[in-house]
């Protein structure tokens, strides 16, 4: 599996900012929009990302996409620790 040092080199070669986000069992993000995509890669547990009504689990070493401006939700669904890296795409970067 790669490490959060290999996975923000390779987000900043696509264009995209690479941060580390922690969540506790249980833990919800509902109803949010961006007007930038947004990648979001698993690191450590297991979420549900739900991007415009559709739904996908996403385990360790496993990445996901958010299209600018779409409704989206992220929920810890493990029943541990989630540890998942969230990136925007830098505004001028295609």
């Amino acid at each position: 599996m790669k490490t959060q040092t290999e996975i923000s080199k390779e987000w900043q070669k696509r264009g995209f900012s690479c941060d580390l986000w922690v969540d506790p069992p249980g833990q919800v993000w509902e109803d949010y929009r961006h007007d930038v995509d947004e990648l979001v890669y698993v690191l450590e547990g297991a979420i549900e990302l739900e991007v415009s009504g559709k739904r996908k689990t996403l385990k360790a070493g496993e990445e996901g996409f958010i299209p600018a401006r779409a409704n989206h939700s992220v929920r810890n669904i493990g029943g541990t620790e989630a540890r998942w890296l969230y990136g925007y795409k830098t505004k001028g970067k295609s």
